[in-house]
């Protein structure tokens, strides 16, 4: 199993990054992506993939902390892209719902590590909230010269599930899927499955039945769970398949053998 999509170093409540990790491989999870939210995330993000054999990194800024995306900061990040076990940029986008930065700000930097991502040849870890036209005109524009990504969370209905899978992109679904009448549920049990991947998106978004508790990579595994039970199919079947898919985009070609 892999986590496409968490925060290790949000996590404060579960022990540590080593305990996560271990807790994580004991129950099948062989790959974590750890998102980069702003520059400071971004340099940890990285560091915890060279401490640990499992972790890979993502770095951007987020749409929340666009106000820091000043040219250094943006420099800097793209150094960091360099690093051998950087597999994407992101987790970049447009949040309409907090507003947290202007948003023209928030297009501009946006737009800003689209460029990059292009330049440097990785895929993209998108957010979207409230935002999901503007982002997906974005977005558009930049197809060409991108390498792929994937709708974080994702936020839409099947139709822009379509709209998605039409750029090139895929969607990634946690632990929303195990609530009661969750859209997200609804939209992965629909879709090709080849075409999500899952998250956690720790420490937030905990499935059921540990809901109400701080998330954690392990966790991913009743993300799996349910997905399996949504498409009819085995966990076996839905690991292997999701597995694959996320190992494409982010080319962890080491995961295939070579």
């Amino acid at each position: 199993m892999i986590d496409s999509h968490c925060h290790l170093n949000f996590i404060d409540k579960s022990g540590t990054v080593s305990q996560l990790v271990d807790e994580a491989t004991r129950v099948g999870v062989h790959t974590i992506v750890n998102i980069g939210a702003d520059l400071d995330s971004s340099l940890v993000s990285v560091e915890l993939a060279r401490e640990f054999k499992s972790v890979y990194a993502t770095v951007g800024v987020h749409p929340h902390d666009a106000r820091t995306a000043d040219d250094d900061a943006i420099k800097r990040i793209r150094g960091l892209a360099d690093e051998k076990k950087v597999v994407a940029i992101g987790e970049i986008g447009l949040d309409y719902y907090r507003d947290l930065s202007p948003r023209k700000l928030q297009r501009r930097v946006f737009e800003a590590f689209l460029d990059m991502a292009a330049e440097v040849k990785l895929p993209v870890v998108i957010h979207t909230r409230e935002a999901f036209e503007n982002t997906v005109e974005i977005i558009e524009n930049y197809a060409p010269k991108l390498v792929g990504g994937v709708f974080h969370c994702f936020p839409g209905d099947v139709n822009d599930a379509r709209r998605v899978f039409d750029l090139g992109f895929v969607i990634s679904v946690g632990g929303v899927i195990t609530y009661p009448k969750s859209r997200m549920a609804d939209v992965a049990a629909a879709v090709p499955l080849d075409k999500v991947i899952l998250e956690t998106d720790a420490p937030y978004l905990t499935p059921v039945p540990f809901r109400g508790k701080t998330n954690r990579p392990a966790l991913v595994k009743h993300v799996y769970d349910k997905l399996a039970e949504l498409k009819g199919i085995s966990p076996g079947e839905a690991e292997k398949t999701v597995d694959r898919t996320c190992q494409k985009l982010f080319g962890l070609v080491e995961t295939f053998g070579g």
